[in-house]
């Protein structure tokens, strides 16, 4: 899989600007505050529906204006696709294929597939666990494109039971008797939402984590073992087994889940949340016999960032039988000499890479062969081959 032309309308500071793109790798260069990552930002975008950098869609349309347009062209297995997304401040974006619109904007996932490595990766290792769960939601949707409206399902069932607990909450302050009976029905449908999602995230890690450990000792250089493992808010229902190959069915998760809330179920009422479910479950790195989170040093937690966003590269690969396009936005300059080659030979053979950088000198060889871009403000042009 390849992009063969981004066209940016109004997107961040680009008012109008189009690029074609050749296979392997094309560098962006310029200074600070050009549009390199507001660039690669748009290619992410189109992928996942879902800025890198920010929570919402207004900020990603040009001041002044009230839409901004992304336009992609990509090929796989010699089959031409275009996809636009059009995001509109303030009401719902829409999205076609082809040129035809599509009715879901979630319906063109799937079409573009990027993996996209930036410094907000860090956050894998060092933030709260949303950050990591978040991680294994958008590579389920990446790898299946389903998975996304079980994500929403799953959100809107948990809003549901959040507001109920919140207003029986709130009847109790008022002596006014809480409804056991209307709570048990929205406990049977968010465990049967959520079964899902855990299921598919027990069975995403376990194909994800060899890729994790042979990613992480080629960057790192290191003996030190990393590994990658689910700890869910119901365990104490039902534990999650150390072997890959017995991973629980989604109905016992449920039926875990529903365990688990009648556990919880005082302090749930009394504090008005959710305390069940897989908004509430972790994903544990580890380096050797520590958590990474608060223990790794800075050249390790790179190398960890790194090392899961390259097996999510290597896994699609697999399973897709295409590569993924390949976004490095500003990496090398945080890493040193050795991770910088080590991570250039890991991606050399890659279908397409996106690389953006200050200056040459960041962006080591072979990577440095391939088509350069400079990026100016908001500007976007071929450089001439010496």
């Amino acid at each position: 899989m390849r992009l063969t032309r981004v066209e940016l309308t109004d997107f961040r500071g680009y008012e109008k600007v189009e690029v074609a793109l050749p296979a392997g790798v094309n560098t962006l260069l310029g200074r600070n505050g050009q549009g390199k990552t507001n660039f690669v930002e748009a290619v992410g975008y189109v992928a996942t529906l879902a800025s890198h950098r920010v929570a919402g869609d207004a900020p990603l349309v040009r001041h002044g204006c009230e839409r901004a347009v992304i336009r992609t062209e990509v090929v796989r297995d010699a089959r031409t696709s275009l996809v636009e997304i059009e995001i509109v401040a303030g009401r719902a974006n829409r999205a076609r294929l082809n040129s035809s619109p599509l009715t879901r904007q979630r319906d063109v996932l799937g079409t573009v597939r990027t993996i996209l490595f930036a410094p907000e990766d860090l956050a894998l290792v060092k933030a709260d666990p949303s950050e990591r769960r978040r991680f294994l939601d958008d590579l389920l949707v990446a790898r299946q494109p389903r998975w996304q409206g079980v994500r929403l399902d799953y959100e809107k069932a948990l809003k549901q039971r959040n507001a109920l607990l919140k207003s029986q909450r709130a009847a109790r302050r008022s002596d006014v008797s809480s409804d056991a009976a209307t709570l048990a029905v929205f406990d049977s449908h968010l465990a049967q939402v959520g079964g899902a999602l855990p299921y598919a995230r027990l069975r995403l890690l376990r194909d994800l984590v060899p890729f994790v450990q042979q990613a992480y000792g080629a960057i790192s250089d290191s003996t030190t073992p990393m590994s990658a493992t689910y700890r869910p808010s119901w365990s104490q229902a039902l534990p999650v087994p150390e072997a890959p190959e017995q991973i629980p069915t989604a109905e016992e998760i449920a039926g875990a889940m529903m365990q688990s809330m009648q556990q919880w179920a005082t302090e749930e009422r009394e504090r008005g949340v959710s305390l069940v479910g897989p908004h509430r479950d972790e994903v544990y790195l580890g380096l050797g016999d520590m958590p990474a989170r608060g223990y790794a040093s800075h050249g390790e937690s790179w190398s960890i960032a790194l090392a899961l966003r390259l097996a999510s590269f290597f896994l699609l690969r697999r399973d897709l039988g295409t590569d993924p396009v390949l976004i490095l936005d500003d990496v090398f300059a945080e890493l040193d000499t050795g991770r910088r080659e080590r991570l250039a030979e890991l991606v050399a053979d890659c279908e397409q890479v996106l690389v953006t950088a200050a200056v040459p000198q960041d962006v080591p060889a072979p990577l440095g062969e391939g088509t350069v871009f400079d990026v100016d403000a908001q500007t976007v042009s071929a450089r001439e081959r010496a």
